[in-house]
């Protein structure tokens, strides 16, 4: 049975199946995608605060796919490079 996959389906298997081998583009893709979501916000008045914005990335059909690619950077950096991760978490 062939299953039919759609435009979002393919992108994620295609963001799933990159392989980092080099230091360069790894230390880049640690620094674009963010450790946590930077849409999360407390909106405050005199020190009190209003209302929260909750993380919106997890709305974001690839937000797994960015991840995963962020802790495959991450990964190589440590792993085969051994180099200090703590600066980019």
């Amino acid at each position: 049975m062939v299953k039919l996959i759609g435009l979002r389906g393919l992108v994620r298997q295609w963001v799933d199946a990159i392989e980092v081998h080099d230091r360069k583009v790894a230390k880049l893709l640690c620094r674009m995608i963010p450790a946590s979501c930077p849409f999360e916000r407390d909106i405050k008045f005199f020190k009190r605060i209003l209302f929260h914005i909750p993380p919106l990335c997890q709305l974001n059909p690839l937000y797994e796919q960015a991840i995963g690619l962020r802790l495959k950077a991450l990964s190589y950096l440590a792993d085969e490079c051994g180099e200090d991760v703590a600066l980019y978490c």
